[in-house]
């Protein structure tokens, strides 16, 4: 998995591709993460967009992901969620649990109001 972040505003992208699952992965999110929050950064999108394959590790990261930036009294958001992981979000209900939006843009759009 390939991770990178980038700013919007006060809002932080961070851009996971290839195969997110345990590891080395779940550090480099949590990393990139702790990052931003120790810069002051609270909202966040996670961009999916380019992920492959999630198995129920990767699944972990984006949990912990959640729950480390609310914790923190931020918000975190995933954008470009594919078809094949938005199902996995349906049968583990993680859909009540992310807000998720089409596209970056519109994920920015919604921090707005």
């Amino acid at each position: 998995m390939k991770a990178s972040t980038r700013t919007e505003g006060d809002v932080v992208v961070i851009s996971l591709s290839g195969k997110l699952m345990g590891g080395p992965d779940a550090e480099s999110v949590r990393q990139l993460i702790r990052e931003s929050l120790e810069a002051g950064k609270k909202e966040m999108i996670i961009d999916i967009g380019d992920v492959s394959w999630v198995n129920s590790t990767g699944l972990g990261i984006l949990i912990a992901s959640h729950v480390t930036v609310s914790n923190a009294g931020g918000t975190l958001k995933l954008s470009r969620v594919s078809k094949r992981i938005s199902q996995i979000f349906m049968v583990t209900k993680l859909h009540t649990v992310f807000e998720t939006h089409e596209s970056i843009e519109e994920a920015l759009q919604s921090f707005t109001g």
